[in-house]
């Protein structure tokens, strides 16, 4: 017996919605039903490539409609948590754009909705399906880089400036995600500046250090105000470092066999005298193939078996709380947040 096609409604056709649609419409088990945004333009451009996907201006038709079993939403941030809510409580499956919602109760919100409602409830947050992000995680969980010293992100580029969302909500959110997944830790403070250079527009470039209970430490540059668009990342351990540059074409990632090698002085105990190693450069074979495609497949798998995305509900809650932590501390010039582990939710709290 064929299990029926899961059955797919988009909820916004704007700069990432096509995407979304074209990657549904493309992936096997599944059907895009119908697509949902306030501009009729959009809506027929949607139609010359999705003939078979029903349009409209009421994205309440989508979560009313008893054929369609999973809603994606990829509308502006501060309309996520209503449209979520909705969706779970018609019963439907949810995967929203990132960030999840605007405040961490909000997505607990949705956390408890979906666990009632026995629904998944995933965030999109693509690097994660990224093959570079994975091996970096796969590296980085076999010990090969050893003890992890550092992660430097650097992300920017000229715009897109928005009006709900800062640069943090906007670009940082992927570094923070990329965090969460590669290092499988949890910071306990945040600590970030930023700066506004348009009237009345929020923060358009910051910096935010994640501290970790160890000697591990975060640094995230994000930047709407670059003469050229960077997405580069050093992450430095006690074995290897790694170059991940996601602009490369080919080579994505550079595992570098340098570092630094510590020996006590034989005269003086309390000195300590600092070698530098320097091996080859490995840059490993990726597999070719759209993150997004990845990520779609992976949502209609977690409906079909029950089983907890890897962008769930709470790792989406876990990048939240560290947004609301790095914006408080940007508010009060750069003072320490601290974050504590809430072990009911496995998250973190401010």
């Amino acid at each position: 017996m064929v299990d029926a096609p899961i059955r797919i409604g988009v909820i916004g056709y704007g700069y990432w919605g096509p995407n979304l649609a074209r990657n549904f419409a493309n992936s096997d088990g599944c059907r895009l039903e119908a697509v949902s945004d306030l501009e009729e333009r959009k809506l027929a451009a949607c139609a010359r490539l999705h003939p078979g996907a029903i349009t409209t201006t009421r994205f309440c038709d989508l979560i009313e409609d008893p054929d369609i079993d999973a809603v994606v939403i990829a509308t502006p941030a501060h309309t996520h948590f209503e449209l979520a809510l909705s969706s779970l409580r018609a019963g439907k499956h949810v995967m929203v754009e990132k960030p999840m919602a605007q405040s961490a109760d909000q997505v607990c919100r949705l956390i408890d909705e979906a666990e009632r409602r026995k629904l998944t409830l995933m965030v999109d947050h693509t690097f994660l399906y990224t093959p570079a992000v994975q091996r970096i995680g796969k590296l980085i969980s076999e010990g090969a880089l050893g003890d992890i010293y550092y992660y430097n992100g650097t992300r920017a580029s000229l715009g897109l400036f928005q009006s709900d969302v800062s640069v943090i909500w906007d670009l940082a959110v992927h570094d923070i995600s990329i965090i969460q997944y590669i290092l499988n830790d949890t910071p306990v403070a945040v600590s970030a500046t930023g700066a506004t250079h348009v009237m009345g527009t929020p923060e358009n470039m910051a910096h935010i250090t994640l501290f970790f209970e160890g000697s591990c430490v975060a640094h995230i540059n994000v930047n709407w105000l670059s003469p050229v668009k960077v997405r580069q990342t050093f992450i430095g351990g006690s074995r290897k470092m790694i170059v991940y540059d996601d602009l490369e074409p080919d080579e994505k990632i550079k595992v570098y066999d340098k570092g630094i090698t510590l020996n006590p002085s034989a005269e003086k105990a309390h000195q300590l005298k600092i070698g530098y190693r320097a091996g080859d450069m490995w840059a490993p074979n990726l597999p070719a193939g759209e993150a997004l495609h990845a990520e779609a497949q992976h949502f209609l798998e977690c409906i079909r078996n029950g089983t907890t995305p890897i962008s769930s509900g709470i790792t989406g809650l876990k990048v939240v709380q560290i947004l609301e932590a790095a914006s408080c501390s940007i508010a009060a010039k750069g003072r320490p947040i601290q974050l504590q582990h809430n072990q009911s939710l496995g998250a973190l709290a401010i």
